[in-house]
């Protein structure tokens, strides 16, 4: 019998216990609320597909995780690096057949990998590095590709 009231209690105080932690949560926050975000999953829109793909696939090591077709013409790619999300979509040339892509663009990812082990996998891939390995005041060791559009990805240490 003690046993059971024990139990109770202790599931009781769990629950108060949890309320509280809610509640000092709730409290400690910003009002109006701020926006808090989880993940990002960036699109570019880039002038060859297929070209694009194959350099994000074969050169960085990404892999296809899902294609979109319209009318048998893969419009559309998501490739996926560890839990990073790219998606590649094929410009409609809407605005334009010269409208510049990747300028100024630029996106930072981080890695456990060894980066630059991962520089030399992507230059015996055939791949430019646009800045080499390089230690950064803040203790990371990152380095920058571009893509075939000029977008530039920057690839950086955790530590």
């Amino acid at each position: 019998m003690p046993t059971k009231r024990r139990a109770r209690r202790t599931t009781a105080r769990k629950t108060r216990r949890r309320a509280a932690r809610k509640t000092r949560r709730l409290v400690k926050r910003r009002m109006p609320e701020t926006l808090r975000l989880r993940a990002a999953f960036p699109g570019f829109t880039v002038n060859d597909l297929e070209r694009s793909l194959a350099w994000y696939r074969d050169v960085l090591g990404f892999t296809v995780k899902e294609r979109w077709e319209q009318d048998g013409k893969v419009m559309g790619v998501e490739v996926v690096a560890g839990s990073v999300t790219f998606f590649l979509s094929q410009d409609d040339w809407k605005k334009g057949r010269d409208r510049k892509k990747g300028e100024g663009f630029s996106i930072y990812c981080t890695t456990a990998q060894n980066v630059d082990d991962l520089a030399a996998v992507i230059k015996g891939r055939g791949g430019a590095i646009a800045r080499e390995p390089q230690d950064q005041p803040w203790g990371a060791r990152d380095f920058a590709v571009t893509d075939p559009d000029g977008f530039r990805i920057t690839i950086s240490s955790t530590s």
